[in-house]
């Protein structure tokens, strides 16, 4: 099987090409990345090809659907921020990149199989609805939309039999290694990241504020199963909320407390951003996902799970007291 990870060069994109290759060894060569960049750990890797070059500029991406890729991880987009500042590129690449690609694959005529990383973010209005795939997406944001819109596109591109796409809608992902990036929500991996790098850090929400998160492990985890189910099991329509646990900042700052010592959370301030808050508040933190529970998509236990893991994938030396 030849697969093609679009943001192979990313955090979850590296992980996930990585794991592939661990769970399927035959695959050793017919990994193909592609990515603006990437980190010395896939490009020294001899199981995978990269890629340098923007997704969204067709004489990237054209020549790579060339080939005919049997499986396509679709993970490129800018983030929620970054959209919102800058509408244009946020166009660019989040919707008419995705439909480039989905033309391209219409035109080979050759019907990959397609797993889209969607987002949660594609939903607004009351946050306090519990939310199923029935939902009408309303978004509050560009990103919101531009993943909406692309959902939509998979599920009538897969109708018409051109693609085979599963669409996974995700949480918000914590914790990410590394440096903050432009996501609107990149503060709920700071507040764990940085004080266990001994360093300062905010949040611009209220401590009580929820949000739906779930961590890389599962997600990377979640992207391979879709990956590997049957395309009648999960029905018309394509897009699947993956599962994930609803918690506060405050509970996530409890919770790093409990895993490390109290002093750490010295280093956490609340100081609010109106900007951010006039996106992320606008997420629905709250979901019913029995069609992903039913699939076999699975989720964290609890924050305590997610930041012990972190720590220990991360070979993290928690700071004294």
């Amino acid at each position: 099987m030849n697969v093609l990870i679009i943001g192979g060069g990313g955090f979850i994109g590296s992980r996930l090409a990585t794991e592939w290759l661990q769970q399927q060894p035959q695959s050793k060569g017919k990994i193909t990345l592609v990515d603006r960049e990437f980190p010395d750990k896939i490009t020294k890797n001899p199981g995978f090809k990269c890629v340098e070059g923007d997704f969204s500029d067709p004489t990237i991406i054209t020549p790579l659907l060339i080939k005919k890729p049997d499986l396509i991880f679709h993970l490129a987009a800018v983030v929620s921020g970054e959209a919102e500042k800058n509408f244009d590129l946020g166009m660019r690449v989040n919707l008419h990149g995705s439909l480039h690609l989905l033309e391209k694959c219409r035109e080979l005529a050759y019907c990959p199989k397609i797993v889209f990383a969607s987002s949660c973010g594609i939903f607004g209005g009351d946050v306090n609805q519990v939310l199923t795939e029935e939902t009408a997406p309303k978004p509050k944001s560009s990103y919101g939309t531009q993943k909406a819109i692309v959902d939509l596109l998979m599920n009538d591109f897969s109708r018409r039999g051109f693609v085979d796409a599963r669409c996974l809608r995700l949480p918000t992902i914590t914790v990410r290694p590394g440096k903050p990036n432009a996501a609107t929500s990149s503060f709920l991996s700071s507040i764990i990241r940085e004080p266990l790098n001994g360093q300062p850090t905010s949040y611009p929400v209220a401590p009580s504020s929820p949000f739906w998160i779930l961590s890389p492990k599962q997600v990377v985890r979640n992207f391979i199963h879709a990956a590997q189910l049957p395309a009648k099991t999960i029905g018309e329509d394509r897009t699947i909320n993956l599962p994930g646990i609803t918690v506060t900042v405050q509970e996530m700052i409890d919770s790093l407390e409990q895993v490390t010592h109290k002093g750490i959370t010295e280093l956490i301030s609340y100081q609010p951003d109106a900007f951010l808050q006039s996106i992320v508040l606008t997420w629905p933190p709250n979901f019913d996902t029995k069609k992903a529970d039913a699939l076999g998509f699975t989720a964290d236990k609890n924050t305590i799970e997610i930041i012990t893991n972190y720590i220990q994938e991360e070979n993290i030396q928690v700071p004294e007291k």
